[in-house]
């Protein structure tokens, strides 16, 4: 009886621990950050933060995927995001579309230490170029992640994880990376 009392107590602790991190990273987040690029702060469902942020053509967009893993495609404007979808199909959904059969709640995008989109036109041009094209899907070998830095990079490089994306990104961007939650309206668009 002691061991799971227990195991609940070390449970507790560490979202306390969680959750304090987090409201750190995000008080202090106005001031540049120190030390090599990485993730500063990763898409939460449970703490996603108090700022929306609105996307511009050619950000990175994610969600989670049954809390086990993350989904990511490119926005496009409009209300649109480009995405490998699981059959290879390069589409644009909207973001009921991009969230829909998902566990998440939240569109994050991929954002600076002041909440500014990160965002290339270029990126957004590769993005669309590719609709409606079919690329030989594989959940850890050619992904969505895949998908999203090919259109970041020209470069078609395998990508088994989130986090591998993000340490990409990082250096891509030179930056400390910080995943808000979109604005979205009442019909889950961006508003």
């Amino acid at each position: 009886m002691a061991l799971p009392a227990l195991l609940m107590l070390a449970g507790a602790l560490a979202a306390a621990e969680y959750q304090h991190h987090r409201r750190s990273v995000q008080r202090n987040r106005h001031r540049t950050p120190e030390g090599p690029a990485g993730m500063a702060l990763s898409p939460s469902q449970l703490l996603p933060g108090r700022v929306r942020v609105e996307p511009q053509p050619g950000a990175v967009m994610a969600c989670h995927v049954f809390g086990v893993v993350e989904h990511t495609g490119i926005w496009l404007g409009e209300g649109a995001i480009a995405e490998l979808h699981g059959s290879g199909l390069v589409r644009a959904v909207s973001t009921q579309r991009f969230l829909a059969n998902r566990s998440g709640g939240t569109v994050f995008c991929l954002c600076d230490h002041r909440h500014q989109p990160l965002s290339s036109d270029t990126v957004a041009e590769r993005a669309a170029q590719a609709l409606f094209t079919y690329r030989d899907y594989h959940l850890t070998d050619n992904n969505c992640h895949r998908f999203v830095w090919h259109c970041l990079s020209g470069e078609e490089r395998r990508i088994g994880s989130f986090a591998a994306l993000n340490r990409l990104l990082a250096g891509h961007y030179n930056a400390h990376l910080y995943w808000d939650p979109v604005r979205l309206d009442q019909a889950g668009s961006v508003s």
